[in-house]
């Protein structure tokens, strides 16, 4: 039996309420006074964040500021130690494992399989929830539909553990994406892409909140936050430090105190969105070839 058919046969068990549908600009995820601890040690606190249906929201900060573990209380992953999660309106708490699949999708840092499923099989498995609703009669133009815009369509009858990383991490968006639901939970889908796909991951984020999806969004790129996000966390020691417009969040004193890293942010020329340049001091790298040297 495929995993996605075991997945399908899990979900289609039990009963579920179905999501209806959501109103652009409605809140579809809310953190308040979020705390979660792990280890025994606080890594999240006092986190105030609401998500809504038709943006894109991008979290940055450096490495250890809590970005992920915020996206995984969103998505009940992780326990909260103290404050509350709502999704579609109820404390995350109120859902059974099911019917938050309907509601939400999650894309992993790192995607693993022990199994060797293909390609259209691991993208099938984002269809596992809607087992036994109305909605299991559009599986197969999901699935096509989503292997197609992430471009692994190509390779759909490859075995998942065959492929490089950048194809992985394509192919668990496609999974995200085949599962269709209203609020997208993506931890760095750009770590392993070259330029274009890249390019091409933030415009499916850019195209789904132009559906009406709400899609949040783990970046360590400020400069791609600031040219596909709505809005910008700015996390630092566990705590929501800015929250806004990247146009108002991206700006070089906090962005330098933060990073512990001296930065300016200049202005596309064109466009006009924040690009953010670190400040190298050249002094320091000794003298330069000079113009027509071998060397």
């Amino acid at each position: 039996m495929s995993g996605a058919r075991s997945a399908r046969r899990l979900f289609a068990a039990r009963a579920r309420r179905l999501p209806g549908p959501v109103p652009l600009g409605a809140v579809v995820a809310q953190a308040e006074e979020l705390e979660v601890r792990l280890a025994g040690r606080t890594v999240l606190a006092e986190a105030e964040l609401t998500v809504r249906a038709g943006e894109v929201l991008a979290l940055v900060g450096p490495n250890g500021a809590g970005k992920s573990t915020l996206l995984a209380a969103l998505a009940a992953d992780l326990p909260a130690e103290s404050g509350t999660v709502r999704l579609d309106g109820r404390p995350v708490a109120a859902w059974t494992p099911g019917e938050l699949a309907l509601r939400r999708a999650v894309l992993p840092q790192t995607a693993t399989l022990s199994f060797p499923f293909t390609v259209e099989e691991v993208v099938r498995m984002g269809r596992a929830p809607w087992a036994g609703t109305p909605a299991e009669d559009e599986d197969e133009a999901a699935v096509a539909a989503a292997m197609e815009r992430t471009e692994v369509a190509e390779f759909a009858a490859r075995p998942f553990s065959a492929l490089s990383g950048g194809e992985r991490a394509r192919v668990a968006l496609a999974r995200v994406l085949a599962q269709r639901t209203a609020l997208l939970l993506l931890d760095e889908p750009t770590a392993a892409l070259d330029l274009r796909h890249q390019e091409l991951v933030l415009r499916v984020c850019r195209e789904r909140a132009a559906a009406g999806d709400a899609v949040v969004v783990v970046l360590h790129d400020l400069s791609l936050a600031a040219a596909y996000a709505d809005r910008a966390a700015l996390l630092h020691g566990g705590r929501i430090a800015a929250e806004g417009a990247p146009s108002e969040v991206f700006d070089a004193a906090p962005l330098s105190r933060v990073y512990r890293q001296p930065v300016e942010v200049i202005r596309h020329p064109r466009t006009g969105e924040p690009i953010v340049l670190p400040l190298r001091d050249r002094s320091a790298d000794g003298p330069r070839p000079e113009k027509g040297s071998d060397s």
